[in-house]
């Protein structure tokens, strides 16, 4: 089903698919709602579809957002979708379905609308392992950003599952926040250097592989290995493995590097002609802020590209008419 915000502010109605955007913002997270508020007070013609997925939904505050820590993400979302409102942007809840050359953004169960430019600011999945209480605990006590959430897990017992390589590196980073760090190999095997870096650093390390989370009174206590073992402890971090959400960008052609993700030049342009990339679709390391300011700068590019594109077809207009004079 899709739903459609009107903007009564600028007299308009649902998008039918009849109307011509100047841009499709595709992904309302903090890229996309930054990249539709600066082209709406360009007075472009702006529509925004989001799924309603963010990333960031199980954690109850965002931080590292200047003037806006400690945040719900679902409030700075809210306010976003709210100012976006102000300067006429259509928001429509929903999914697209298909991007057809020229550009047609067709719509699940909906219309085929046509825009000029395409940002595409759909972010990622993280892809969590399967074991029990991860799922429900991800984003709560199960962490995965230290710049997010170490500080209000300080000075407190902490792990880190050895799910990926990058899990080394978090368990050292977490000691500025805490000197009870516990290393649980889980799926890595770690090497002398590795071992020999968690030890100097204060990281204990202890070898096994965690069969569940284990929770009372609706917090995490430890940790259980496959031996019976529990690992008590208050809150825990692993590094899960980004999957970006660019099946839009993959169906319309854009260049991959040799790790998989979409290539953008500075502004967010990618390999094809009025196409653009912003956000954790196409950084996995971009925090809330960050994505935000990507979002601007495409929409800048965005709307620096379209005015030469108005500025060549007014000229071509000019010369025909004086021609014709």
């Amino acid at each position: 089903m899709i739903k459609t915000t009107v903007n009564t502010s600028s007299g308009g109605a649902a998008p039918t698919g009849d109307e011509a955007y100047d841009v499709a913002v595709i992904g309302a997270g903090a890229a996309g709602l930054s990249a539709a508020l600066l082209l709406g007070r360009a007075r472009r013609r702006v529509v925004v579809i989001d799924a309603g997925e963010p990333r960031n939904a199980p954690a109850a505050h965002m931080h590292g957002f200047l003037s806006r820590d400690g945040l719900p993400p679902a409030t700075l979302l809210d306010l976003g979708q709210a100012e976006i409102a102000h300067y006429g942007v259509d928001v429509i809840r929903g999914r697209v379905e298909h991007v057809e050359p020229g550009y047609g953004v067709r719509l699940e169960g909906g219309p085929v609308l046509r825009v000029r430019r395409l940002l595409v600011a759909t972010g990622l999945r993280d892809e969590l392992p399967d074991i029990p209480g991860v799922r429900e605990r991800w984003g709560r006590d199960l962490l995965h950003c230290p710049y997010c959430h170490a500080y209000e897990v300080r000075d407190q017992p902490l792990a880190v599952l050895g799910t990926r390589p990058g899990a080394v590196h978090q368990a050292l980073l977490l000691r500025q926040w805490s000197e009870d760090i516990v290393f649980l190999t889980h799926a890595l095997e770690l090497s002398e250097q590795e071992r020999e870096q968690l030890d100097a650093f204060g990281v204990s390390i202890v070898e096994g592989q965690a069969v569940r989370l284990v929770v009372d009174d609706d917090r995490l206590r430890g940790i259980e290995l496959t031996d019976g073992r529990v690992i008590p402890r208050a809150a825990a971090f692993l590094f899960p493995r980004p999957a970006p959400r660019d099946d839009l960008l993959a169906l319309l052609g854009c260049a991959k590097d040799d790790q998989g993700w979409v290539v953008t030049d500075r502004t967010g342009r990618t390999s094809v002609p009025g196409v653009w990339a912003a956000g954790n679709v196409v950084d996995p390391r971009a925090q809330v802020i960050a994505a935000a300011g990507m979002g601007s700068t495409a929409a800048f590019a965005i709307n620096a590209d379209l005015l030469h594109e108005d500025v060549e077809h007014a000229t071509a207009r000019h010369r025909a008419t004086a021609a014709q004079a």
